[in-house]
């Protein structure tokens, strides 16, 4: 008999339970619907960290700062050698970043900044964003500016006492500028569309 019991007060429970789940329900049935309120608005200044978006054809967006090929050897030698190696000819975790220039018409492409970039600014946001890969976006604009003046150097693109900044980098004329093609498939060219759409 103690099963017997104790089945019978598990189901006075579970009905107590569900008589008061029953109430909390129709109380909130009874209240009128107060809208969503979620979150706060946001301001530009609060949304500046995030905003880094560069347009690589004509580097709108690059950030102010200014960076030298000797600063960026620096920058470079402390935080980007230890995965690109000495002169960013290749390391333990990633290729070489210099030369290949022209291999892209050629069958055995080396694929480095200067071989195939069309515009400057691709380096500039790729390594403010995703460098070093253990500590992205941890580089000041300025270390970003010099870091990228170096790897141009290297790549003589750029003479050793050029200065990178927001108007020179978007400048720098890369070698495959013209190896690119527009995509004009049909659907890169599809509207937007919300309301009474064909």
């Amino acid at each position: 008999m103690p099963s017997l019991k104790v089945s019978l007060a598990a189901v006075a429970a579970a009905c107590a339970l569900i008589g008061c789940a029953s109430q909390q329900y129709e109380a909130n049935q009874a209240a009128p619907n107060p809208g969503v309120k979620f979150g706060k608005p946001i301001s530009v200044a609060d949304i500046a960290s995030w905003d880094i978006d560069v347009r690589t054809s004509d580097g709108k967006g690059l950030p102010a700062g200014r960076g030298t090929v000797a600063e960026g050897k620096a920058v470079y030698d402390a935080k980007c050698l230890v995965c690109h190696g000495a002169e960013a000819k290749g390391g333990p975790v990633y290729g070489t970043m210099v030369g290949g220039i022209g291999s892209f018409k050629t069958t055995t492409r080396v694929l480095t900044p200067g071989s195939m970039y069309p515009y400057a600014p691709i380096l500039f946001d790729y390594i403010l964003r995703a460098m070093p890969m253990d500590k992205p976006q941890s580089l000041t604009s300025n270390e970003v500016y010099a870091v990228s003046a170096y790897l141009l150097n290297l790549n003589g693109l750029i003479p050793a006492s050029a200065v990178m900044d927001q108007s020179t980098l978007a400048r720098v004329q890369m070698p495959n500028r013209n190896g690119f093609i527009v995509d004009d498939r049909p659907d890169t060219k599809a509207v937007r569309c919300m309301t009474n759409c064909r």
